[in-house]
């Protein structure tokens, strides 16, 4: 203390309780420089690796057909064909492919997100009589592989007549299900909803309002993170999805872009240069939308494994 100033917080309680801080010496310090140095060298190493196989994507759409079959393979182009990009985008119906692929990601992400948070809602925040039991059924079916429930899906939209379809019928069995619940999306919104006051929920019940008002104007506000998170990775899942469009699109009109990829290789033979242009047209928007939503990604992550 000097002159009327008051030391108070963790040093002055180290002064009270003794304890002097000793500094580090320069040997801990440079091993701790070591070390740090040697895990950043590591994990730059490991991201290298993995970033690998998209930097050779990348500077492969920039090669002519005879460099990419070049025997050694060179690294950089002789020449940087920009001309790849345009005659990929003309090479097949790139436009209409990139509008069907965004309007049934954006039709699944608004299927998988009201029906999720619903169900989510109702599981966590409403106490029922065989709750849990329903949470476990809904868990359980995670364990089921999509390979295996292809066959009755398909016979039931088959009986339905969303199969076979020549018109905007042959995308409702790429959408519809969405709006039936997603169990792993149930389960992480359902944590999220659970890190949410009960105080705050019985609040708004005392106050007279609804399990539908409480629902709309307290646990949706409060959600933003964990539900952008489920948005996310189900316009990532349906955005590159292979399997379903190629089961249940019939109408050439209405393929995706992950279908498109594969006339590539079906007309006039392999164009190795273009179809790695498509690709990086194709990986593009899900590149920058990850960055864009990074923060809010992570941050519902976190948020949503804080309680059991």
């Amino acid at each position: 203390m000097k002159a009327g100033i008051t030391i108070t917080g963790p040093v002055a309680t180290e002064e009270a309780a003794g304890v002097v801080r000793r500094p580090e010496s320069a040997v801990g310090l440079r091993n701790r420089r070591w070390r740090s140095l040697g895990l950043h060298a590591i994990l730059s190493v490991t991201a290298l690796l993995f970033a690998f196989p998209v930097i050779w994507m990348v500077i492969s759409s920039f090669k002519s057909q005879d460099e990419v079959a070049s025997v050694p393979p060179t690294i950089f182009p002789k020449s940087w064909l920009l001309s790849n990009y345009s005659d990929a985008v003309h090479y097949i119906d790139f436009g209409r492919y990139t509008f069907n692929t965004a309007l049934i990601s954006s039709l699944v992400v608004v299927g998988t997100v009201f029906s999720c948070s619903v169900a989510a809602y109702a599981l966590a925040c409403i106490a029922w009589p065989g709750r849990n039991a329903v949470f476990a059924l809904a868990l359980s079916t995670m364990l089921l592989p999509y390979p295996v429930t292809i066959v009755p899906l398909f016979l039931i939209f088959r009986t339905l007549g969303w199969t076979g379809a020549h018109d905007w019928h042959t995308i409702l069995p790429l959408v519809v299900p969405a709006f039936g619940g997603n169990a792993f999306f149930i389960f992480l919104l359902r944590q999220f909803f659970r890190t949410i006051p009960r105080d705050l929920l019985e609040a708004a019940r005392v106050d007279g309002a609804t399990y539908l008002t409480t629902f709309l104007r307290i646990i949706l506000p409060l959600s933003r993170p964990a539900l952008s998170v489920v948005a996310l990775l189900a316009f990532l899942n349906t955005w590159t999805d292979f399997f379903a469009p190629l089961v249940y699109l019939n109408d050439p009109n209405w393929y995706t872009l992950s279908i498109g990829l594969q006339q590539y290789k079906s007309q006039h033979g392999v164009q190795v240069g273009l179809l790695m242009a498509a690709s990086v047209l194709f990986v593009l928007p899900i590149v920058v939308l990850f960055f864009a939503a990074q923060k809010t990604f992570i941050r519902g992550i976190t948020m949503s494994g804080i309680k059991g």
